[in-house]
């Protein structure tokens, strides 16, 4: 019963914190919830959720605050994401018939986005390259490593090496060049992954394990020429965040203005059971973004759109609950907009 006690606490606290952005005592607690125990309990339980690390006293005051581990705790508890509400639904539908094109569409998004959370609202937007392959080699440079060479519609020549298990001579490796331009010979080179299995099973028993690692390595050449761009909206809702963010608040513009960072960080963040992608504080992994918090979802995945996401970046001191609703109920709303066009 304690550690559900407790829980309630950790939710009341991080509600607290995220609606007076003042750090929360005790007897706040006693007085706004109707948590049925003495303040003295509720004592016992903050100092328990303190040893925990999940909420710590700021110097210059009695009260507590969550920490980013705190934060992850209530976050993971969230059960029921909302739907999007009727007004937020013809928000969007007006937003659709108003989009004169793909890319109309995707702005309008994140600028409906940003209003509806009152934070940074971004969208990974993949660039659907025309180009197409031409011809594949593979080269022999040494017993066990072969240049893996790629040239594309467009005349740019891609090249990578691989480390081979086995010594393989250049007529097999010939071969298997050979092999792969057939069967890839004017495939997009944006229609990822590549056809592994099937293209191994077109060679020789004894290639098949080289075929899998050049496969491989052209499926990476591939990828790595990508090129995604971020759309985004709402920056200055960071700068009405200027309490919470501080002095990093000017790295955090920065790190969202290179695109690279969170265009990476996007790409990284997996899916969790409720179809939301979320790290905060030091889970971004990057110096810049520590005091944020990312809440993301995919979105178009029927449109050739594989893995984009849509979200936001805010403080780590945001309304996760309606922050979670509106970006996962906008992700797949975008997607069935998206597949029906």
């Amino acid at each position: 019963m304690s550690d559900t006690r407790r829980l309630q606490v950790l939710r009341a606290i991080v509600e607290d914190y995220v609606q007076t952005r003042e750090p929360v005592g005790s007897r706040a607690l006693v007085e706004r919830h109707d948590l049925e125990v003495s303040p003295a309990t509720i004592r016992n339980d903050m100092a328990h959720l303190e040893e925990e690390g999940l909420i710590a006293a700021p110097h210059t005051s009695a009260g507590r605050i969550p920490t980013d581990l705190g934060y992850r705790r209530f976050v993971d508890k969230i059960t029921e994401v909302r739907p999007l509400s009727a007004a937020e639904r013809r928000a969007m539908d007006t937003l659709v018939e108003s989009a004169d094109d793909h890319d109309s569409m995707l702005e309008q998004t994140v600028r409906l986005l940003a209003m509806l959370t009152n934070q940074v609202a971004v969208i990974q937007h993949p660039q659907r390259s025309t180009a197409t392959i031409r011809h594949i080699d593979v080269v022999s440079m040494s017993p066990h490593k072969a240049l893996t060479i790629v040239i594309l519609s467009s005349g740019k020549v891609e090249q990578r090496m691989v480390t081979l298990a086995d010594a393989i001579g250049d007529d097999s490796l010939h071969r298997l060049g050979q092999v792969l331009s057939t069967e890839l010979f004017n495939r997009r080179t944006s229609t990822l992954p590549l056809p592994v299995d099937a293209l191994i099973s077109r060679v020789e028993p004894v290639l098949r394990p080289t075929m899998a690692v050049i496969a491989q390595a052209v499926e990476t050449i591939l990828e790595s020429g990508r090129v995604d761009r971020i759309i985004m909206a709402g920056t200055a809702n960071l700068a009405r965040s200027g309490r919470d963010l501080g002095p990093s608040i000017g790295p955090i513009l920065e790190a969202l203005e290179e695109q690279v960072v969170l265009l990476r960080l996007l790409t990284e963040m997996e899916q969790d059971r409720r179809g939301l992608s979320i790290r905060i504080g030091h889970e971004t992994s990057h110096d810049s973004l520590v005091e944020t918090a990312v809440v993301a979802a995919e979105y178009g995945t029927h449109a050739g759109a594989e893995g984009a996401k849509l979200g936001v970046v805010g403080p780590t001191r945001m309304d996760y609950g309606s922050t979670m609703s509106a970006v996962r109920a906008m992700a797949r709303y975008l997607s069935r907009i998206l597949s029906e066009g």
